[in-house]
């Protein structure tokens, strides 16, 4: 077996760690060597300027700060309108220049970012040009429990999480919690995705709500995200879809006479004004249905012109309001609980009328939506043949839950 003196160790060590300095010189020299790029444009030998839109601000003063032609700008905003229509930047928002390193420097490049992931580059040397870009978006599992004390909005701000979790969570339990019920020793526990922009270290929203429990009143309700058919949905343990189905029309009806708008020329007063319905014409005293299950929150005579009116809430999320009733069905009255396809009432012309119809509106979180652009989510449950993927996806994310 050979020895080694002192020296030749010594002698050894030396050479070790000149190869290592070498190595390290190697992988930065070639770090170095790599191109830079920002929006898909290499950077090397181009500097960065940033601003941000400010108030009474147009595209051509911004790029005429930047020395950028007049010809230049009335070019972009007549001909990259598909691209990107630049009489549309918003105060607020973040673009970019990247000169030329010149003695005097050149805008060649002007990039507006649009939202938070996607931007639009203006090529403004050499043959104008625009495209549209995305930023790499990175999404991260993350889970939350919170305990509630006074409010779910104060449990979860407490928690730090995204005011748009809260509002997911409310959409997903729309037809199981009443969320202006909830109390003070709820609980709630949210697996769920937050979205990332690359090389950032705060989070910018959220993707997916995986999975959630939801302890209301000392009963719990598991609510789980799962795509069949092309589109994702929310079930229970048990594969049961957590939403019901609305009725596509509240009656039988002949036509549409009017429809959802924001401006529309009254026919008795003759101005123009919103009108959040639709107009369904049907023969007086056509019977009038509930569209789902709820609680009539209201009833009465609308001195605006809604003649007799009801309003049901079906849930946290979704309100209904019938005009123009030529009357209310027996035992309906402010309270009563009411089932889909439930009979509440009859066409007629009371209030401000020019005919026998039912004014129909809708509200999803307090604002009127057009009914006949919603799309009534789907009471399917998970398929058979789906089954056995719902279930191996459902008890993983249990075995999560219930360990935070």
């Amino acid at each position: 077996m050979k020895k080694f003196t002192p020296f030749l160790i010594l002698l050894l060590f030396l050479i070790s760690c000149g190869s290592d300095n070498n190595n390290s010189s190697k992988e930065e020299a070639k770090k170095q060597a790599e191109p830079q790029y920002l929006y898909g444009i290499c950077i090397d030998s181009l500097d960065i300027s940033e601003g941000k839109v400010q108030k009474n601000e147009f595209l051509a003063n911004i790029l005429q700060k930047e020395g950028v032609s007049y010809n230049t700008v009335n070019y972009i905003d007549r001909n990259c309108r598909k691209v990107f229509d630049v009489r549309k930047i918003k105060v607020g928002n973040k673009y970019v220049f990247l000169k030329t390193r010149d003695s005097i420097p050149t805008a060649k490049y002007w990039i507006y970012e649009i939202d938070r992931t996607s931007y639009a580059v203006f090529q403004l040397t050499d043959s104008i040009a625009a495209w549209k870009g995305e930023k790499e978006v990175i999404t991260k599992v993350e889970h939350v429990g919170v305990e509630i004390k006074s409010s779910l909005w104060n449990a979860m701000a407490e928690a730090g999480c995204d005011y748009s979790l809260i509002l997911e969570l409310s959409d997903i339990y729309a037809w199981t919690i009443d969320f202006f019920g909830i109390q003070p020793g709820d609980s709630c526990k949210v697996i769920f995705e937050e979205k990332y922009i690359a090389g950032d270290t705060v989070p910018f929203g959220i993707g997916n709500v995986m999975a959630s429990y939801f302890k209301n009143k000392g009963e719990g309700k598991y609510a789980f995200s799962f795509e069949q058919g092309g589109k994702k949905e929310y079930f229970d343990e048990n594969g049961d879809n957590l939403r019901k189905a609305f009725l596509k029309a509240p009656l039988n009806y002949r036509r549409i006479s009017s429809t959802f708008s924001e401006a529309r020329l009254h026919p008795v007063h003759k101005i123009v004004r919103p009108h959040h319905g639709v107009d369904y014409a049907a023969p007086s005293g056509t019977p009038v249905q509930s569209i789902g299950d709820g609680t009539v929150v209201d009833k009465g005579w609308d001195k605006k012109g809604g003649g007799n009116y009801l309003k049901i809430k079906h849930n946290s999320t979704y309100t209904t309001t019938y005009m123009h009733l030529k009357g209310f069905a027996k035992g309906i009255s402010k309270g009563s609980k009411v089932k889909q396809g439930q009979t509440i009432g009859y066409v007629g012309m009371t209030g401000t009328a020019t005919g026998p119809h039912l004014d129909f509106r809708l509200q999803k979180n307090g604002t009127y939506i057009d009914p006949l652009k919603f799309k009534s989510p789907s009471a399917e449950p998970v398929a058979k043949e789906n089954m056995e993927a719902f279930r191996h996806s459902v008890d993983t994310l249990i075995r999560v839950l219930k360990s935070h």
